[in-house]
Formats: C-alpha cells, structure tokens, sequence
C-alpha cells in the first residue's frame, strides 16, 4: 500500500511505494533555511515509486545547490521534495507524509552545520500542546 503525503494547504498530494533509504535527519545550511528549522527529515524514493496525485503544476522549484532542485509548493511554501536532476532518487520530505511509513530517523547528517542556538540539549520542557 502507498505512503499519501501532502503539502500543508493540500494543494499538492503525492504517493510513494517505499522509502528506499532510512529517515536521517539534514543539518545543512540550505535544509535549515528551506525548513526555517533547525534540520529536516528526509528519505529517498525511488522516482519510478514517487507519483504526484494532485497539484504538480503548484510545485515550483528552486536550484539551492547546482544540480539539485528543491520543490515547494507554490501555494502554502511547504518544500514537499528535493531531488538531484541526474540521480534515479527523489529526497522526501517525510513531514509531509500523512501516512506513517513504519519507520524512525536513524542519523543526523551534516552537523557541522549546526546552529549552536538551536540544538537540543535535552532539558528543553516538552509540552504536549502550544503555549498560550
């Protein structure tokens, strides 16, 4: 059965067959940027497993790195995907998945990155709801 995914309006919804690499969470530069957070989890999917079901033509793309493309969606600004333009592999953005894939972040990669500000340190509360 396919993973369903989505931007965050739901203009562009996807589905991919399987995650064809473990969840690793991104701490480059241009991932925290894109994300506005501290880093990104991504997965790869095949291309011949990843199908746009609706919106395609909302996905805009943006060349952060020569050769790689980033794809938000041109409506609510959620980046759905990034990809190499020669690689066989799509970069998910698992966020976006709706569905759960049965699987968990297995790295962080790219920690030289790091925004000293904004790394867990692990006595930071955490608050099952927002703060009012």
């Amino acid at each position: 059965m396919a993973l369903k995914g989505s931007c965050l309006c739901k203009t562009v919804q996807y589905e991919a067959d399987a995650l064809a690499s473990p969840i690793g969470h991104c701490h480059c530069h241009t991932c925290r940027k894109a994300s506005a957070s501290a880093y990104t989890s991504t997965a790869r999917v095949a291309r011949s497993a990843f199908r746009i079901i609706s919106g395609e033509g909302r996905l805009t793309a943006y060349e952060s790195t020569p050769g790689k493309l980033r794809r938000p969606c041109s409506v609510c600004g959620t980046e759905v995907l990034a990809e190499w333009v020669d690689q066989p592999h799509v970069i998910l953005r698992v966020a976006t998945l709706d569905d759960n894939p049965g699987a968990s972040p297995v790295v962080h990669i790219w920690t030289s990155h790091d925004a000293p500000w904004l790394i867990d340190i692990g006595d930071v509360p955490r608050l099952p709801e927002g703060v009012k």
